[in-house]
């Protein structure tokens, strides 16, 4: 048993423009160096190139984004026997609200695009329509838990 503390969930403020949470998670994933300012624009101009390409509330897409990027299921490698085998596991919604956005600010990086406003836009964008990286990357995930199902009775 671990003798150290169980670590207290932080609660998050919402973004001081569109009073949201996950925009304020989004922040904290952009975030580099603790320059807070400098994510926050980039987050703000990526929405603002949402809402004239699209014509819709870019928070609403952007919820649709990680909805659709959520994963509902993950493999975790548990080691039993001298052998490790790749458990799946259900994923909590903070969890998978987390992975997602995750997912997301990692694959935007990834792209080409001249800013990261821009790249940010298009894959927030491409996953509420349920296609691009990120998409693919929980479709991945989703694979390695059914090809590893025989294995779900190592749950703990």
């Amino acid at each position: 048993m671990s003798r150290r503390n169980i670590a207290k969930k932080r609660i998050i403020k919402p973004d001081p423009i569109y009073n949201s949470k996950l925009i304020s998670m989004l922040t904290v994933r952009i975030l580099k160096n603790g320059k807070k300012g400098l994510a926050q624009k980039i987050i703000y101009k990526a929405l603002d190139i949402i809402k004239h390409k699209t014509q819709k509330d870019p928070v609403e897409i952007l919820e649709k984004a990680i909805r659709n990027a959520t994963p509902l299921v993950e493999v975790k490698a548990r080691r039993i026997g001298g052998s490790t085998y790749q458990v799946p596991i259900e994923v909590r919604a903070y969890r998978g609200t987390n992975l997602a956005l995750r997912w997301m600010t990692k694959f935007a990086n990834i792209r080409t695009g001249t800013s990261m406003a821009t790249k940010l836009a298009s894959e927030i964008i491409d996953s509420s329509n349920e296609n691009g990286n990120t998409i693919r990357k929980k479709e991945e995930t989703h694979r390695m838990a059914e090809a590893n199902k025989a294995f779900a009775h190592y749950r703990y």
